[in-house]
């Protein structure tokens, strides 16, 4: 008799466990070798907490009631529980803070869809440092950590959450139609995307401008294409890309101008992470300047989370080609 697992989720049995544990300890050397401390946080948080850290976010998967009546939910990432430490056990202490963490996430997931209910993730936030100079600390520590676990081919991704917000707001979209176009950019659903335009019955210029946005991707080359009142965007892009040049990370960088996450915290620069040996992403992150002051306490910050099962199967793939 087999007794299933709840969707989403899976038995990790001891040759796979100890080369998660393997990967997990590289990593944890190449953050903590950075500065970065390791935090554990419950995996249970109050959904109002969750609810404060992200207004645009839905229902928690998975929900729970204590004895007590207060509503529990299990915690989706790390960084919201982090902002929520932040600013509440270092609410007098000189910032800046290099956090890591490895625990397991949770998010609802659809059956048979084959997505990860439960999973762990590897990551750091900095709090503190403004963009650029945080964002490419970040990104710069993440490509090397993982140089460092044996990837060779990875990349990343990187962009701005401000910057087709900005455009919708400079092509005085309604607001109503904004949300739609963002949720379809997200899924890089661009012929949904392309079909919300034509319903906003806007200029020649316009249009072609929110349609051909997402598919500029590449080099610094890419950002000359934009100005006006998309600049400051642009110019923080170019900060954070020649501060990766000079350390010597820049060739492993795409610069992504349609590339939006899900989560509704993020302010500035955003990644997403990927290795061609494979066809999903490995990790995401950006900046969230807004977040922490929910909690309390304004800073700026950013950070980015590695999915380690899907680093290890990229791993794999690419000593396969090897």
């Amino acid at each position: 008799m087999i007794h299933p697992t709840p969707p989403g989720t899976r038995d990790v049995l001891p040759d796979e466990m100890r080369e998660l544990r393997a990967l997990a300890a590289v990593l944890r050397r190449a953050f903590e070798g950075a500065g970065f401390g390791e935090v554990r946080t419950p995996a249970l948080e109050y959904e109002d907490v969750l609810r404060r850290g992200d207004e645009r976010a839905g229902p928690p998967g998975f929900r729970l009631f204590d004895s007590e009546g207060h509503v529990l939910a299990l915690r989706s990432d790390m960084t919201i529980p982090i902002a929520r430490v932040v600013a509440a056990r270092y609410s007098d202490a000189e910032p800046p803070f290099r956090l890591c963490y490895f625990a397991h996430a949770f998010r609802a997931v659809e059956r048979g869809r084959g997505q990860a209910a439960e999973f762990l993730q590897g990551g750091i936030e900095l709090v503190g440092p403004s963009a650029p100079v945080g964002d490419a600390e970040v990104v710069s520590l993440v490509l090397e950590a993982l140089d460092e676990a044996g990837l060779r081919r990875h990349r990343i991704g990187l962009g701005d959450a401000s910057l087709y917000p900005s455009l919708l707001e400079r092509l005085e979209v309604p607001e109503e139609d904004r949300a739609p176009l963002l949720e379809r950019l997200g899924r890089r659903d661009l012929v949904g995307l392309e079909e919300r335009v034509d319903r906003l019955d806007l200029g020649g210029e316009a249009r072609e401008l929110l349609v051909t946005l997402p598919t500029l991707r590449g080099g610094p080359e890419v950002l000359e294409r934009l100005s006006g009142s998309l600049a400051p965007a642009v110019e923080n892009l170019r900060a954070c890309y020649e501060l990766l040049s000079e350390r010597g990370v820049a060739e492993r960088v795409i610069l992504d101008l349609g590339l939006v996450l899900e989560l509704g915290y993020y302010t500035g620069a955003v990644f997403e992470l990927y290795d061609p040996a494979v066809g999903f992403t490995l990790g995401s992150g950006g900046r969230y300047d807004d977040l922490l002051g929910r909690f309390g306490r304004p800073l700026p910050a950013c950070g980015m989370a590695l999915h380690i099962e899907r680093v290890h199967v990229a791993r794999t793939a690419e000593e396969r080609l090897r």
